[in-house]
């Protein structure tokens, strides 16, 4: 796809005169980053939908700020526009068109918000320029992402014998298979080998930690294990956002990097959810709480059941191999340690599902590590499952840092 701006006046195109107006705020990206994840929070929107939804915005505005100075290859658009044109402007119009496209319903806040980000900007052809251009990378990613599988039909059809009772609830991401990735070739690219056998060494020892430290009543599981659980209840894009505007603000990127470093995380924790979805429902394998509770079907004298087993929470609806969580948090911090490195200084976050509980760490593999942990903690996950889980998220990051978006190493402050 070939785009030039139309425009008033012939500047539009890059020439070798042109000039830089100043650097732009890489606030706008966050601004709209935060926005977009408290729109999804108060719509409850599950974490697939919202990571083709923060995907979508983030390439939408790194195309837009990016085709202004073209520092690094574009996703797909191939936008040419003069150096003059507001990068803010652009950002924000970008981002905009995307969230109106998907959440019509929130057009008034949505043009609140639009209003703010352009109110300091000052009223010359540049910001008019920019707008033109954040309209044309919304419109252009849009329609990247119109066949992408995202509306297929839910049709699961559960498990059971002619009049026998199941639970009617059914489970989520089962469409996901279909939709198509950003980066992998296709959602089953880095499908893993198949959870271990049920009388093996690997089952044994890891169904036996976690009916210990997962269970509701752990006696073994500590107060911060514990706190660690609960926090880690949080899940989709809300669940790491915070991190990467935490890195964009500590290396002080300027809106062209923030916008890279944003959309990179996004399209790999979107393909990250895609290719967990796709080996779970693939190897449809059982919850704690369900292989707990029938232990005694599977012939393992060292795995005993017990009949009242609970987790520390509400098992998430879908199934268990491997650990979604863990994959999505390494696809991310993957990204991160790759553009940012691993010591940013300290990171912190807080959590709905853990009130007054913050959590810190001084390396990004660390909130990493963390997460695998937390679904342990929880009752959710076998640890090969976390382990799994993790080595998918690296290589789809690291695929995703090595493939798209390539270009000069993000420019921080010299003095970082």
């Amino acid at each position: 796809m070939k785009t030039f701006l139309a425009t008033k006046s012939p500047f539009l195109i890059i020439t070798a005169l042109a000039v830089c107006v100043g650097t732009a705020r890489a606030d706008v990206i966050m601004d709209w980053n935060a926005k977009a994840d408290a729109i999804a929070t108060e719509k409850k929107v599950l974490p697939a939908p919202q990571a083709r939804t923060m995907s979508m915005l983030h390439v939408a505005m790194f195309e837009a700020v990016n085709a202004i100075e073209r520092r690094y290859t574009p996703y797909k658009l191939d936008i040419v526009a003069d150096r003059s044109t507001s990068k803010e402007a652009a950002a924000a119009a970008a981002a905009y068109n995307i969230l109106i496209a998907i959440y019509p319903d929130q057009k008034s806040a949505l043009d609140t918000a639009l209003r703010a980000s352009l109110s300091g900007i000052p009223d010359t052809d540049g910001k008019a320029n920019g707008i033109e251009l954040g309209n044309i990378a919304a419109s252009g990613v849009i329609a990247l992402r119109r066949d992408d599988g995202s509306d297929a039909q839910e049709t699961y059809r559960p498990y059971t014998a002619a009049g026998v009772y199941v639970p009617t609830v059914v489970p989520i991401g089962t469409t996901a298979a279909g939709m198509s990735p950003w980066v992998m070739t296709s959602v089953s690219q880095f499908r893993p080998a198949p959870p271990p056998a049920l009388d093996s060494e690997t089952w044994t020892r890891d169904v036996n930690e976690i009916r210990e430290l997962g269970a509701r009543n752990s006696t073994t599981r500590t107060p911060e294990q514990t706190a660690i659980g609960r926090f880690w209840f949080l899940v989709g894009p809300p669940s790491f956002n915070p991190i990467v505007r935490q890195v964009a603000m500590a290396k002080h990127m300027d809106v062209v990097d923030c916008s890279r470093l944003f959309a990179l995380t996004e399209i790999a924790a979107n393909d990250a959810i895609l290719a967990v979805l796709d080996a779970k429902y693939h190897y449809n394998f059982w919850r704690p709480m369900t292989a707990i509770r029938n232990a005694d079907i599977t012939h393992n004298s060292m795995t005993p059941r017990e009949s009242s087993w609970l987790p520390l929470g509400e098992t998430p609806l879908h199934p268990e191999y491997p650990c979604a969580h863990c994959i999505v948090s390494a696809a991310v911090s993957t990204v991160l340690r790759s553009i940012a490195g691993d010591e940013i200084g300290e990171l912190s976050m807080t959590s709905p599902t853990a009130p007054g509980v913050t959590r810190k760490w001084s390396k990004i593999q660390d909130y990493s590590d963390e997460v695998a942990n937390a679904r342990i903690y929880a009752g959710f996950h076998y640890r090969f499952s976390t382990e799994v889980g993790k080595d998918m998220g690296r290589k789809i990051g690291d695929l995703t840092v090595g493939t798209q978006l390539r270009g000069l190493e993000a420019r921080v402050d010299p003095k970082q």
